[in-house]
């Protein structure tokens, strides 16, 4: 697989087969054994079944699907907390698999930061003293690690709470803990799994809200495990469904919805509001037309925000890409087309 200039992590043909002798799997595998049969087969786990996937530098890429699809399998083989069976997994160009433990520490310690579902809190540990772990292990003095923590407690929203322990917080709150332990690293790469699924509702979405607050002002290369399809649109750039293993799609919040590879996505993206998700870009036309309003439409915006701007309008609208370019045009005709076949394919706006 080619990798791009902004490519911050490759996984290249990546297998995780839990049991003792995968190598004689390879004649089932080759077969296009499916995994209920090997298993019942061999006693054999295919977890991750030959998925290559490139990251983006900057992006958050949400992988998701039922429980036991393999994504908290895939997520830990790229930091080698479980050992992936075959192919090659790279970061930043550099080969994970063929690391030293030494090296391997180091990337955990300097570039990659985790965030697990439970927390993993230390309970004797104050909340400044759970934020600075990390920063312990790399052999700051304390003066100096906990200042970096304080900084980062107040920017997940602690402030007045870092020197009480974990049991005096709401779930919330840990996981805030837990999610400023990972930041205050400075990782590049934030690998995030279920980190909100524990949370009550109302909770998760604040949590989802303080991420995508952080992600504005840090940057950070973002991998993000979920079995919500909403969260998954919320905070995904682009977003991997998993299935048994594979791949199923890879695409972006808009394309997910409009473009469902097989019944299994069209399964996820049926209850999705569309008005929410599609945008000027994925129902646009080439042809202007003769009236061409003097309003340009930026390329990214939803179908619940055109619909009244067309509404009363004879005209067409200029829609216009990151650098003002036109690359098509919308108008009342364009929406109330991409409207009726919404309530074609699921009786619903």
């Amino acid at each position: 697989m080619m990798t791009t200039a902004d490519t911050k992590i490759a996984c290249e043909h990546v297998w995780k087969i839990f049991g003792p002798q995968p190598e004689r799997l390879r004649p089932l595998l080759d077969a296009g054994v499916s995994r209920a049969e090997i298993l019942a087969q061999t006693g054999h786990v295919v977890a991750v079944r030959d998925v290559s996937l490139q990251m983006r530098q900057g992006e958050v890429f949400v992988v998701m699907g039922l429980s036991g699809s393999g994504k908290s399998t895939l997520i830990r083989c790229i930091t080698r907390l479980i050992e992936p069976t075959w192919g090659e997994i790279l970061v930043d160009g550099q080969s994970v698999v063929t690391l030293t433990e030494t090296q391997l520490r180091d990337l955990r310690r300097h570039k990659m930061s985790m965030v697990f579902q439970r927390f993993g809190l230390f309970p004797h540990r104050r909340v400044i003293e759970n934020v600075a772990f990390g920063l312990e292990i790399r052999g700051l003095e304390r003066g100096e690690r906990e200042a970096i923590a304080l900084d980062v407690v107040y920017m997940v929203g602690l402030k007045g709470w870092e020197y009480h322990y974990p049991h005096e917080l709401s779930g919330g709150m840990q996981q805030r803990v837990g999610l400023a332990r990972a930041l205050a690293v400075n990782p590049e790469v934030l690998l995030c799994d279920e980190p909100f699924s524990a949370l009550d509702p109302l909770i998760r979405r604040e949590m989802q809200d303080e991420l995508l607050n952080l992600q504005h002002t840090l940057n950070k290369t973002i991998v993000f495990i979920t079995h919500d399809f909403l969260e998954a649109l919320k905070i995904g750039d682009r977003i991997a469904i998993m299935k048994d293993g594979v791949i199923v799609q890879v695409g972006t919040p808009e394309q997910l919805v409009a473009h469902p590879a097989d019944e299994y996505v069209r399964e996820f993206t049926k209850d999705v509001p569309r008005v929410k998700v599609l945008t000027a870009r994925s129902i646009m036309k080439k042809d202007s037309g003769e009236n061409v309003a003097d309003t340009a439409v930026p390329a990214d915006t939803t179908l619940e925000k055109l619909i009244p701007l067309t509404a009363e309008s004879e005209a067409s609208f200029p829609v216009v890409n990151d650098t003002n370019s036109v690359i098509g045009y919308i108008n009342r005709i364009t929406v109330m087309m991409a409207l009726a076949e919404m309530e074609v394919h699921n009786g619903r706006f």
